[in-house]
């Protein structure tokens, strides 16, 4: 599926403290204990009305709308852009076979909205980016299980820029929960986001392009050597959208053609949507216990029952591989996050590059990872992917070295399509080789 999970929504009240269901979770909403916050209130208002939150509904998802809804949220959106595939059904237990074509976030809200009563649950069956600002500004908390970096980044930006200083009820806490293993709570630019904690994800590894060309020996060479060589050479669709079912079907039988030329076995289109996503294989035991991390987080936030993961320890690793062992740290803010941070983040760049060799460099940086960047130097534009006259136009820069375009030192800007409006600030710093290079030969001048 192409982006599991986001959700957002609201809690007000549980259905009635005549029902059963909620004696419980009402023990805890209505008695003070030793970690309760100094806001935690026991009132009768209170108690009905935790707020709103925003959803998907992939692996976590399910998990996570299913938590929210027997945690007392009792108004939640739901967004996802995908349909239900036969693949999905050994994890994702929100859906039967004869939902199999339809869509997930539909799916999924019906279901849950059946098995728990007061509940409701807005499907949106799209992509997070077709929402605007104006959209999130209705919830009080967001919630992701996303299946790609670039839309956590995406989502992460989006809710930083909603910030407004004099509006306190703009800060939108991000819960995000990973099939890798991980829960993290961010306060937009109060605490470390997900633009801080880019490094922590490692840019794919690459495969030699000889390899994909000449020798492929798995379905993965098949994946890539249509994703990254028959694609550039066949230009079916303008750009490539990751998210496009149409692309993934296109970049899926070019593989399997590669892949009976050289009789490799295994080319699908779940590990084609994988491979070009970048997509760590899911487990459903791990599902559960990361989304009951986010659920659990995103109730004490809303009832300040007990501290949150956020302004400490705001990071969660669980670790399934010898028995059950979780533990948890806190990921320092930046200073120079491009993000949220007031600093511009310095990049070392060799001055003799291209500007094509270093706006292809971005993609591979664990500090930048930028798909198909824009880039403008103070007072001048270098190079814009769009629109197609600007494009033209700014063209003739990419032969251009680095060094001949802007100074050591210098200031840039950097924007990219995939991650919304947010304009990445590097400070460049020319490689001592190259600064060697400018001594020796002023030296041989002299």
């Amino acid at each position: 599926m192409s982006q599991p999970v986001m959700v957002a929504g609201t809690i007000p009240p549980p259905v009635s403290d005549s029902e059963s269901r909620w004696t419980y979770l009402n023990n805890v909403r209505r008695n003070a204990g030793p970690y309760t916050s100094e806001d935690f209130e026991t009132s009768e208002e209170a108690v009905s009305a935790l707020d709103r939150k925003n959803s998907g509904a992939g692996g976590l998802g399910c998990e996570i709308l299913k938590n929210l809804a027997l945690s007392g949220f009792k108004d939640i959106h739901v967004i996802d852009m995908d349909t239900i595939d036969v693949s999905n059904l050994n994890r994702q237990f929100l859906f039967r076979h004869s939902d199999v074509g339809s869509s997930k976030a539909e799916v999924a809200a019906r279901f849950v909205e059946k098995r728990v009563k007061g509940v409701s649950i807005t499907p949106h069956n799209c992509k997070i980016q077709d929402k605007d600002e104006d959209f999130y500004m209705q919830f009080q908390l967001v919630i992701c299980g996303l299946d790609s970096i670039e839309a956590r980044r995406w989502i992460n930006s989006t809710l930083v820029n909603l910030i407004d200083q004099e509006n306190p009820e703009s800060l939108k806490p991000l819960i995000d929960g990973g099939t890798e293993g991980q829960s993290r709570v961010i306060f937009p630019t109060i605490t470390s986001c997900i633009e801080c904690q880019l490094d922590m994800h490692a840019p794919r590894q690459a495969v030699p392009l000889c390899t994909l060309a000449t020798i492929p020996r798995q379905p993965e060479h098949c994946i890539e050597w249509a994703h990254i060589i028959a694609w550039e050479q066949d230009k079916p669709f303008p750009t490539l959208d990751n998210d496009d079912p149409e692309h993934i079907t296109w970049l899926y039988k070019k593989a399997l053609v590669r892949a009976e030329e050289f009789k490799i076995s295994g080319v699908t289109y779940s590990l084609t949507q994988g491979v070009v996503k970048n997509i760590i294989p899911a487990i459903a035991s791990t599902n559960a216990i990361i989304a009951a991390s986010c659920c659990n987080e995103a109730f004490k936030i809303a009832t300040q029952a007990n501290p949150n993961l956020g302004l400490e320890e705001n990071y969660m690793m669980y670790s399934g591989n010898d028995s059950i062992y979780t533990y948890t740290f806190k990921h320092e803010k930046k200073d120079d996050c491009p993000v949220c941070g007031n600093l511009a983040r310095e990049l070392e760049v060799d001055p003799n590059f291209t500007l094509q060799e270093f706006l292809e460099s971005l993609a591979e940086r664990a500090e930048a990872q930028l798909k198909k960047p824009s880039i403008r130097a103070e007072g001048h534009t270098l190079y814009m992917q769009s629109p197609v006259s600007l494009e033209e136009m700014t063209r003739p820069n990419l032969k251009k070295k680095v060094g001949e375009l802007v100074g050591n030192g210098d200031e840039i800007g950097v924007t990219d399509p995939s991650l919304g409006t947010v304009n990445f600030k590097y400070k460049l710093r020319f490689s001592k080789e190259f600064k060697a290079t400018i001594e020796n030969s002023s030296q041989s001048c002299g």
